[in-house]
């Protein structure tokens, strides 16, 4: 099982956001972000990429470059989908609910069951 928050904004569709660890916020870093729409925490993660890039570039020839970088990506594995919440908490949308399922379309489908209301929305 999965968990999954869900987040209402008065005439949007609701997002669902998973809990735990994202491999493509480990792997791909800022971009991830950028594809999720966390504008602003991707330009921050973008620019302490660059910071790290630039810190490492000054310890060249030892093992500490890699693990900044390997510290870099699993904080953001970590926190990615809390930078997606925050998000979507700045564009308006209210964490509601907290759901387990095993996959996003049956989590929307216990959303629509504990909240009759979401029937009419367009789902994304």
């Amino acid at each position: 099982m999965r968990i999954y928050t869900a987040h209402l904004r008065p005439g949007s569709a609701p997002r669902l956001v998973r809990e735990g660890f994202s491999l493509g916020a480990f792997i791909f870093g800022p971009l991830w972000l950028f594809a999720h729409r966390a504008w602003i925490a991707g330009v921050i993660a973008l620019v302490l990429l660059f910071g790290v890039f630039g810190l490492a570039g000054t310890m060249a020839g030892n093992g500490i470059p890699f693990i900044l970088l390997l510290g870099y990506a699993a904080l953001l594995g970590w926190n990615g989908r809390d930078l997606c919440r925050w998000s979507l908490a700045r564009q308006g949308y209210e964490e509601s609910h907290v759901l387990a399922a095993r996959n996003s379309d049956t989590a929307f489908a216990r959303l629509m069951a504990r909240d009759p209301t979401l029937a009419g929305v367009d789902l994304p």
